[in-house]
């Protein structure tokens, strides 16, 4: 036997053995992404996508592609998207906005399906908040810059039998990811099974960009 190659795996295993839970959690093969980079403007991909209500479509602007949500008529809209899970997911996007005036857009992500759990970005209120269905359930401070990206993630765990945690966070896109939770809520109804989803609500009469857009297994911390 090859003793180089057995202190190499031994190597590796222990490696592995000693990564801490979240590191791991962040490398893991994400379930689902879209980036939009090759997808052609029109419509959303059926399979992929379930619009629930919304014009949402793909648009180009120079190299850049996204979906986006035109900025009328003023309502909330939202699209399904990746596998069904109940809890151990998390969901990420990008997501661009501008205000006009003192009005201000609205926009989430989301798991569970459609009456699950949202974190959502409040400009009118400088706040970053999580609602399940429609129900606010908490909220934090968070300062939005107009006509530009911000990143949003929310996470839901089990923790133990009867237990679950939801987490989320934003950061402007270009910033490091905040190593903390912005948002955390401990809930003891379980979950239902569901995808993730994308919401916005254009209140200030303008366009809401959504891309890069993934769902991976729920980090440890």
């Amino acid at each position: 036997m090859n003793l180089n190659l057995v202190r190499r795996a031994r190597l590796v295993l222990f490696s592995l053995l000693t990564l801490p839970l979240g590191a791991a959690a962040a490398d893991a093969k994400p379930l689902f992404e879209a980036s939009f980079k090759q997808a052609s403007p029109g419509p959303l991909p059926d399979g992929d996508f379930l619009v629930l209500d919304g014009a949402f479509e793909i648009k180009q602007d120079g190299e850049q592609r996204f979906i986006e949500l035109p900025g009328a008529p003023l309502d909330t809209y939202g699209v399904l998207f990746g596998p069904t899970r109940p809890d151990g997911v998390s969901v990420s996007a990008r997501i661009f906005g501008t205000k006009q005036g003192r009005r201000f857009p609205t926009f989430a992500v989301g798991l569970n399906g459609a009456g699950g759990y949202r974190l959502q970005i409040s400009p009118a209120k400088k706040q970053i908040e999580l609602l399940k269905g429609d129900e606010t359930k908490i909220g934090a401070p968070f300062e939005w810059q107009s006509d530009g990206w911000t990143v949003l993630r929310l996470q839901l765990r089990k923790i133990k039998d009867g237990a679950w945690k939801i987490e989320g966070r934003a950061w402007a896109h270009g910033s490091p990811e905040p190593t903390t939770w912005m948002i955390t809520f401990d809930d003891t109804e379980a979950p239902a099974a569901g995808r993730a989803s994308l919401w916005g609500a254009p209140y200030a009469n303008t366009p809401i960009r959504f891309t890069d857009l993934a769902v991976t297994p729920a980090q440890e911390k």
